[in-house]
């Protein structure tokens, strides 16, 4: 399987870390889409990317930007509800035995239709606003906590199909769909 380098940045502001990861998505949809690509691999690392992405998010960036007023608790609610369904669409992705058959080309396009609904919401209603809303320092600060997070996740393989069955089973049940610390699930 080809590695592919998800960037492991340790700092920055968070809306350009977010940023880069929403063009990661953009180019892992259009390699999934590509019958010339290793299309195994691309979807195991866009599994990792999308999990520990709205695992980052969820634990740090919306919280802190509900407790500075930059966003309402629905807009928050929102982007986890969206996180839950690209999870459900990913789901249906990994658990494709083949990535040469209709199948897999029509559960790629749905999961491209939630991440990209998801990213273009995320990028007018919650990162244009709290631009506007949240200090530099606090974008900083941040930026630090999102990659840790994003880095640990990662780490911890947390787009294994193991753990996207369990974090969508999470979700249906309305518990939390946190990757556990320390479970390192293959993706085999």
């Amino acid at each position: 399987m080809t590695a592919i380098d998800l960037g492991r940045p340790v700092s920055g502001d968070v809306v350009e870390l977010i940023l880069e990861d929403h063009r990661r998505f953009e180019t892992l949809l259009r390699d999934l889409r590509d019958s010339s690509s290793d299309r195994d691999a691309v979807r195991h690392t866009f599994a990792t990317l999308h999990v520990a992405h709205a695992e980052a998010e969820e634990k740090y960036v919306y919280p802190k930007l509900r407790l500075k007023d930059a966003i309402t608790e629905h807009e928050a609610d929102h982007g986890e509800e969206e996180h839950a369904e690209g999870h459900e669409a990913l789901l249906a992705v990994l658990e494709l035995k083949g990535t040469d058959t209709q199948a897999f080309d029509d559960a790629v396009e749905e999961l491209a239709k939630a991440v990209n609904h998801h990213l273009t919401e995320e990028e007018l209603t919650i990162l244009n606003p709290a631009r506007e809303e949240v200090g530099q320092r606090v974008w900083a600060d941040l930026g630090e906590q999102f990659a840790t997070e994003r880095n640990r996740q990662i780490q911890d393989g947390c787009g294994s199909l193991t753990n996207v069955r369990r974090i969508v089973a999470a979700g249906r049940k309305g518990g939390a769909r946190r990757c556990r610390r320390g479970t390192r699930t293959s993706s085999r």
